[in-house]
């Protein structure tokens, strides 16, 4: 089953505001999701415009949820996609590292 972190629209006409949900790649825009992660509201002002879980969000990026495009413009803004960046290129090079000692000592 594929994740992805996406958007999922509440409010009135023309008064839109969103949750980010982990959800099913096969289910819905708003149907059944796994987890809200966060609220997305792009009419208030900047400072209550959204509200994010970062550990969360994080934890479903580690088991391979992928954000839609404009989730993940909305992690980019508020710092948590370069933070993960950063987390995910430190594994990966301690796996490099981890490999390189192994192979030595055999």
């Amino acid at each position: 089953m594929e994740v992805k972190l996406r958007l999922q629209r509440f409010g009135c006409k023309k008064k839109p505001f969103y949750r980010i949900v982990a959800a099913s790649k096969a289910e819905k825009r708003d149907g059944r999701f796994l987890e809200i992660v966060g609220l997305y509201h792009p009419i208030m002002s900047k400072e209550q415009e959204t509200r994010l879980e970062k550990e969360k969000i994080v934890t479903w990026l580690n088991k391979g949820a992928k954000p839609t495009d404009v989730v993940k413009n909305i992690l980019s803004k508020a710092g948590i996609w370069k933070d993960y960046q950063v987390e995910k290129e430190k594994i990966k090079a301690e796996k490099i590292k981890n490999k390189k000692t192994k192979s030595k000592k055999s």
